[in-house]
């Protein structure tokens, strides 16, 4: 009787054994992800697509497009090295100058705030917003 109970726990410390080194590989490797910064989460995703994404829809008043212009080249300065990060702006309505990169040298560049323009995000490949285009509302391009 008693080897059984010195077999058993003998198993037993085996099993915490082998667990307690599988956890640790597992927080190894994702600790390994966030150094090499490739890994990005959900969350990350969704906070970083926010700030842009608030401002889309199809009426959007002038006002609200220079703060999201404003937005985007605030990201644009924060992230000049992380390309992944860096959003452009297309203007598809010829009475607003285009703004393919914001950045923090180019020219502050407003829209008329008398009108309202239709606004539309595009994701990349990661899944983060990289375009914006801005447009008169009610146009097919938005």
């Amino acid at each position: 009787m008693e080897n059984a109970s010195k077999a058993l726990i003998i198993a037993g410390a085996i099993l915490l054994a082998i667990l307690i080194i599988s956890l640790g590989i597992m927080i190894y490797n994702q600790a390994a992800g966030v150094a090499n910064g490739d890994a990005i989460n959900q969350v990350d995703i969704s906070s970083f697509n926010a700030q842009f994404t608030q401002y889309e829809g199809e009426h959007v008043r002038g006002g609200q497009v220079n703060a999201l212009i404003e937005q985007v080249r605030t990201n644009n300065i924060t992230y000049q090295d992380d390309t992944s990060r860096q959003v452009k702006v297309q203007c598809s309505d010829a009475g607003i100058a285009s703004m393919t990169a914001i950045g923090a040298k180019d020219p502050v560049k407003k829209v008329p705030t008398g009108q309202t323009y239709s606004v539309k995000c595009s994701m990349s490949d990661a899944g983060l917003v990289n375009e914006i285009t801005i447009g008169a509302a009610g146009s097919s391009t938005p």
